[in-house]
């Protein structure tokens, strides 16, 4: 390994090399031994990166930082990171190192434009894909700009999300190294994507998907593309859809890459030819006929020549893991019922929880039984198998959580506290609601991915509706942004902040302000990462007085008859200014560092006056409220009566939180399971609010969305679509379906439309 030099070029590399050159300059050059057209490339060996470690003396300083590293600390992890990385970034090059990339560099070309990308040696491996964990450096020209690149590359390796992932994926933090790939930049004309075998069931079909300029428009989501089937058993494009391509990424200059608009021309034309569709399907079969298994390839066409960019192993066939319970025994017995919160089936060992003192005691694959979750709750539901509650709807704290990590969940059984007993076995089936006694064999069928799976998504339907996804939770973005949502309609804060297990008021009354902001910051950041370029709408802080009065400074918390009905949300947030004015920081800073697609929203509005004073307050703070994205939660029926009043105020979106809303029109408690049958989202009343608010914001052409738990029904997708919603955000585990609905439901109105016309 010692005698492995800091160099290799492309025709010197096979795949038994990839603890030299990491999966990706593995793959690459196995690609070009067999004949595919790739790139001319070089690769800067992990053997470099690990002699760049030792003779700058950064290796004993960097893994005696990560050992002993509580992954599950966000603060902890962030912090370990941001030293590791500012470690690497900082140390300077050895000359032989820094030499031997020039002369490589200059052996290719003068001034060659070049792509600079991240091959860690534990990535593409059959059963775990590292995709997106390092750092990619496009359109990079120059001596100096490369270095950068490559030290920029050898940074990312210690990034917060590398090594969490590494770390749950088993991976020793000491025995993964990094190789970095400097690759003739391939400009292409047109790129993308293309799985050799369907990525979810493994059938016989290429699915590909492109659009214009390079690849990572595609890749990063921020073009829907066109989409093509190729069927290899027929040797034709079989399915063949145009999307509307408004953008694309090209070079910038000498330096990095833009997003540009796409010229009207060529928005809605076909960017591939069938030919070219056949010819990209016969090299990706070549590709996973040479190793044996199915191939995520990235591609690029210049001037009618096709070039294989990337191929990877498609980690997600067979994965889809939802159980049903068809398999289950004839004299199976159900002993409890409840509401099927979270869908899919586990079995466990019961462990009752009656205080949240007592989630220490939460081991991994226990079922957590309890009368409530709350957010204090959230690191052992992390770890269980399944979860029970006496209490709540679907739209409670525990339905939420469990949607989003994957975990089968059914609430407001009423007395599952009192009727199972510690220790005692069952099997719990989390879409029909139901539990069964002692552990049962469930037979596998397609259901939700499982917690923490990133599922990759083929040629997701395009519609004109917006299909966007709620989440909770930083650890969900992953997993959110693998639906292939068009952004998020709604990331609520309260379990950022109530997760510290301290409020808004200790944090200022501590003087420990900072913290605060950079756990909130930190904690959207990481959506906002896992969603570049699409919309996400962030609520401000909306806890009632009753989550705070058990965390550290809520002692002096008013007890409040109703909580629901109470001193919370935007309410909350006008009458304590400073717990206000942190908020505002944390979305300051993001705004600052280019996050233009950060949306902030004011929940509980039941005026215009509050909309304006809170933006008063915001511009106070020194946040440009014109220039930035502002809107509100519909979510009492004054704000649905009085929508055009905010619409003149400056709101510029509304999104209906329907879980208030219809608690509020119909008075009925959403979190009480003895009136949890009336509770009732089709409602005449409430659908006469929504459907009015709708039309108001049409025709000022202001966003009207939804985020409750109502967009998580198709029916009522269905229902909202046909009455001119903007966009629906739905649960993680909803967005297949929801979208499949809106995109019949604007086929059918469109059909609908053109057969009236014809009849006329």
């Amino acid at each position: 390994m010692k005698d492995v030099p800091n160099i290799l070029w492309l025709e010197e590399i096979r795949k038994e090399d990839i603890i030299s050159v990491g999966g990706k300059g593995a793959s690459l050059g196995e690609m070009a031994s067999i004949g595919l057209p790739v790139p001319r490339a070089f690769v800067v060996t992990a053997q470099a990166f690990r002699r760049f470690l030792v003779e700058t003396g950064l290796e004993k300083k960097i893994f005696s930082s990560l050992e002993n590293l509580d992954v599950e600390d966000n603060v902890a992890l962030e912090k370990a990171a941001d030293n590791a990385k500012n470690l690497v970034l900082k140390a300077k090059m050895p000359a032989a190192i820094r030499d031997d990339i020039k002369k490589s560099y200059k052996k290719m070309g003068d001034e060659l434009i070049v792509a600079v990308r991240s091959s860690a040696t534990a990535e593409d491996l059959p059963d775990a894909s590292f995709a997106g964990q390092q750092e990619t450096f496009l359109n990079i020209k120059g001596e100096a700009a490369l270095i950068s690149s490559v030290q920029k590359c050898w940074a990312s390796l210690y990034g917060a999300r590398a090594i969490y992932y590494r770390a749950k994926q088993g991976f020793d933090d000491h025995t993964v190294n990094i190789a970095v790939v400097v690759q003739q930049l391939v400009h292409s004309e047109k790129a993308g994507v293309m799985f050799t075998s369907h990525p979810i069931t493994g059938e016989p079909e290429t699915i590909i998907e492109g659009s214009w300029g390079l690849g990572e428009a595609v890749v990063s989501g921020s073009v829907s593309p066109d989409k093509y089937v190729f069927d290899q058993r027929k040797e034709l494009v079989t399915d063949t859809y145009i999307a509307n391509k408004k953008v694309e990424i090209i070079a910038d200059g000498d330096h990095g890459t833009k997003l540009a608009e796409v010229s009207k021309d060529r928005q809605d034309t076909q960017v591939l030819s069938d030919a070219e569709v056949a010819k990209l399907a016969m090299y990706g079969k070549i590709a996973e006929n040479h190793y044996g298994v199915p191939q995520d390839v990235e591609w690029g066409v210049v001037a009618g020549t096709i070039y294989i960019l990337q191929s990877r192993p498609i980690t997600t066939i067979g994965k889809k893991e939802g159980r049903d319970m068809s398999g289950k025994k004839s004299d199976a017995k159900i002993i409890l019922k409840g509401q099927g919160a979270a869908p899919g089936i586990a079995s466990g060992r019961v462990i009752i929880i009656r205080d949240v003192k007592d989630t220490g005691a939460v081991k991994e694959g226990d079922i957590l039984v309890t009368r409530m979750t709350n957010p204090d709750m959230v690191p052992a539901m992390r770890k269980v198998a399944a979860i029970i509650t006496d209490e709540g709807g679907m739209t409670c704290h525990a339905a939420i959580v469990s949607r989003e990590l994957g975990t089968p969940a059914i609430v407001g059984t009423r007395n599952a506290t009192n009727q199972l007993k510690n220790g005692q076995v069952i099997t719990v089936d989390g879409e029909m609601g139901l539990v069964y006694e002692g552990e049962i064999a469930p037979k596998p069928s397609a259901q939700a991915p499982a917690a923490g799976q990133v599922v990759a998504v083929s040629a997701p339907i395009i519609t004109a509706t917006s299909v966007k996804v709620n989440v909770s939770i930083p650890e969900a973005a992953a997993r959110a942004a693998a639906t292939g949502a068009d952004g998020v309609g709604l990331l609520r804060i309260e379990h950022l902040i109530l997760g510290l297990n301290k409020t808004p008021g200790w944090y200022i009354t501590n003087n420990r302000e900072e913290e605060f902001v950079k756990e909130l910051h930190d904690g959207i950041k990481i959506v906002l990462d896992a969603f570049p370029g699409k919309p996400v709408w962030v609520r401000t802080l909306d806890a009632p007085t009753d989550e705070f009065r058990n965390m550290a400074g809520g002692e002096n918390e008013p007890h409040e008859h109703n909580p629901m009905l109470g001193w919370r949300g935007i309410r909350r947030d006008l009458q304590s200014p400073d717990q206000f004015r942190l908020q505002i920081e944390a979305f300051k800073r993001l705004w600052k560092e280019g996050y233009e697609n950060l949306g902030v929203m004011f929940p509980m509005v039941s005026h215009p006056d509050q909309f304006i004073v809170g933006k008063e307050m915001m511009r106070a703070c020194g946040v440009d409220v014109e220039n930035v994205t502002l809107g509100i939660m519909i979510e009492i029926p004054a704000s649905a009566l009085m929508i055009e009043d905010f619409i003149r105020a400056g709101i510029k979106f509304a999104s209906f939180g329907t879980n208030d809303l219809i608690q509020y029109t119909l008075a009925i408690d959403r979190n009480n399971e003895n009136v949890a049958d009336m509770y009732n989202p089709k409602h005449p009343a409430v659908l006469t609010l929504i459907h009015s608010a709708i039309q108001v914001c049409r025709a000022y052409n202001v966003e009207c969305s939804i985020c409750g738990q109502a967009g998580s029904d198709p029916k009522m997708a269905t229902w909202l679509v046909e009455h001119g919603i903007t966009s629906i955000s739905a649960n993680i585990d909803a967005i297949p379906k929801i979208r499949e609905a809106v995109a019949k439901t604007e086929k059918r109105i469109i059909l609908e439309a053109a057969r009236t016309k014809d009849a006329e």
